[in-house]
């Protein structure tokens, strides 16, 4: 297969189009303020684009997105894409060309979907946040472990908190919110240890679902870890569907 790295969004969205909910986050990456941050490889044969893989720069740590034929990729993976260490989202299809390259423990998760119509509001005492809570937020997720959050999310974003006393012990938000695409993915749910079992991630994440609607959002994605019963059963109250699953996590680079 003949590897390029690709530059035409129009093609790009073409291919992802395939597999949107899947293929969600990257959809979303196109916006330009997100697409200066990726770089965008593709697998051709006979002029037809057979893989494409997504390195996005954006946060802290880098992020692959994979998507198509396994043997694409392996070509990709030769030719092009060498990340020594990186967060990878993949099907299952490609659990064996990752562990050709990489070393990893590959989590198993689903992408769960919102169709307007199935979406059931949980109301709550939940208020919306700014960039004036950036500094709250940085010290609620220090909490927990592996959260995405960037300040960036924020401007632009849509985030909802609760507050005890004047401290927030509750956060959800979005890790993108794409206008031009119509796709926003919620995330950066947490809850503090101490204020959990009171149904703050419910009205939270309800709260930013509303918002996302009302800002004429057609798909609305999240990931959850499939071993994570509580927090599926939430989303499934609110009208979230299991979509497809797929694996993600930190993986390093095999040496020769």
């Amino acid at each position: 297969m003949k590897v390029v790295e690709l530059i035409d969004a129009a093609q790009i969205l073409t291919y992802l189009e395939i597999d949107r909910l899947y293929a969600a986050y990257a959809v979303g990456d196109l916006e330009p303020e997100l697409s200066a941050r990726c770089k965008w490889f593709g697998a051709e044969q006979n002029d037809r684009l057979q893989a494409l893989a997504l390195r996005y720069s954006g946060l802290d740590f880098p992020i692959v997105f994979l998507m198509g034929d396994a043997g694409g990729l392996r070509a990709i993976f030769e030719d092009a894409l060498c990340v020594e260490e990186a967060y990878f989202t993949c099907r299952r299809e490609h659990l064996g060309v990752m562990q050709d390259f990489y070393n990893w423990e590959p989590i198993p998760m689903w992408r769960m979907v919102l169709r307007s119509d199935n979406f059931r509001p949980v109301a709550g005492g939940s208020v919306p946040l700014a960039l004036d809570h950036v500094e709250q937020l940085k010290a609620l997720y220090a909490y927990g472990e592996g959260n995405a959050f960037n300040p960036r999310q924020v401007s632009g974003g849509a985030f909802h908190g609760v507050f005890e006393e004047g401290r927030l012990v509750a956060a959800a938000g979005t890790h993108l919110i794409s206008p031009t695409y119509g796709v926003a993915a919620v995330g950066n749910i947490f809850t503090h240890p101490e204020f959990r079992g009171r149904g703050c991630a419910t009205t939270i994440t309800s709260a930013v679902v509303v918002e996302l609607l009302s800002r004429g959002m057609c798909d609305i994605v999240l990931n959850v870890n499939q071993k994570n019963e509580t927090a599926i059963r939430i989303y499934e109250r609110l009208g979230f569907e299991r979509c497809c699953p797929f694996f993600e996590g930190v993986a390093d680079r095999l040496t020769n």
